[in-house]
């Protein structure tokens, strides 16, 4: 198998590679089911996996990573589950603004979402590793949590709604470029997905990156989130790469 996925990293590379691949990490509880395990564990392994996509986006020079962390329909979920996450979630901030590697690589990261929602704790962990990585410009990991994509949407408009009211700009200024400048996403190099890769066999978007999806590619793998493999990521890259991509033309 590492032989294999060596033969593909060679194929992958000389080609062309998605600039922003994004992931909605599904399946935590139907592996821990599958193991098991606690639900609880199988959020930890999905936690884990993510430190696995991002060495594997770097091995290929991916420069934006965006990975569905938690929505905002996630919050309807059981009091002690919403509890137990929310503690992963302070404690993953936390690790990710003491590991080596993220400085070593220079990668910035940045919630999205309706951050306010959060507690105050994983609010403190994600100002804290913003803030220590706001300086890195050699890749980005966008971690959408306390997310819907017609939120986005819905603040974008306001924020313009706002501007028109205020008199900085006229109704026919408005325009898709104006548009994705209000969006969470309006910070990245490359803001739209080229490819969105979504596991545990569901094939649906589920309210993620509604604006930016508009020509993304997609990717749907059986595996769940915990069980993603190496060769998982490479194969969903090598159909990206067979792919004709004509944006409507």
């Amino acid at each position: 198998m590492r032989i294999y996925e060596n033969v593909l990293v060679e194929i992958i590379s000389k080609q062309n590679v998605p600039k922003h691949v994004a992931v909605i990490m599904d399946g935590n509880r139907r592996a821990a089911k599958l193991l098991g395990i606690e639900a609880t564990n199988g959020h930890q392994l999905g936690a884990n996996k993510v430190k696995d996509l991002i060495e594997w986006c770097v091995l290929l020079d991916i420069k934006v990573i965006t990975i569905y962390a938690f929505s905002l329909e996630n919050f309807n979920r059981s009091d002690d589950e919403v509890y137990t996450l929310m503690k992963l979630f302070e404690k993953e901030f936390e690790n990710l603004s003491e590991n080596k590697y993220i400085y070593e690589k220079g990668i910035k990261v940045k919630a999205i979402g309706k951050l306010e929602k959060l507690p105050e704790k994983v609010r403190d962990s994600i100002e804290k590793v913003e803030k220590l990585t706001e300086n890195n410009k050699n890749y980005y990991l966008n971690i959408a949590i306390s997310y819907g994509g017609q939120q986005e949407i819905i603040d974008a408009v306001k924020n313009i709604a706002k501007d028109v009211k205020d008199g900085n700009i006229n109704i026919e200024d408005i325009n898709e470029e104006l548009v994705s400048k209000n969006l969470y996403t309006k910070d990245l190099p490359h803001p739209e997905p080229d490819l969105i890769i979504r596991t545990s066999g569901e094939e649906r978007i589920s309210n993620f990156l509604t604006w930016q999806s508009c020509y993304s590619e997609l990717y749907f793998c059986e595996s769940n989130w915990p069980q993603f493999r190496k060769v998982d990521f490479l194969r969903s890259i090598r159909d990206y790469q067979k792919r004709n991509r004509r944006y409507g033309k």
